[in-house]
């Protein structure tokens, strides 16, 4: 159980926008990312998870971010803080693309 003190009004906001943080995962399957395309609310975690039976990886397109390679059921995460549109794709199979879009 964790215990909220709230130092005025914009701490106790804070704390409340943290505690409902959201995840999202993306499946890597048959040479793809499913879905494609996900729309989300700044400080939502997204996971990629890979569910084929080859290496994946996923990397940014202005490398700003990479996981390692993933083997099967291996999972790569990041949080997402800022507005903006993130375009992606796998760094073994450069075909394969996906876009994140964070929204307030």
């Amino acid at each position: 159980m964790t215990a909220l003190r709230c130092v005025g009004v914009a701490a106790c906001l804070v704390v409340s926008a943290n505690a409902h943080a959201e995840e999202t995962v993306i499946a890597i399957e048959n040479f793809t990312f499913n879905p494609a395309e996900v729309t989300i609310q700044p400080g939502t975690t997204v996971t990629w998870k890979n569910a084929d039976d080859i290496p994946h990886s996923v990397v940014e397109d202005a490398a700003k971010f990479r996981s390692k390679v993933l083997d099967t059921g291996e999972t790569f995460s990041m949080t997402f803080a800022n507005t903006g549109e993130i375009a992606y794709f796998c760094g073994l199979h450069p075909f394969m693309k996906g876009k994140i879009i964070v929204k307030p």
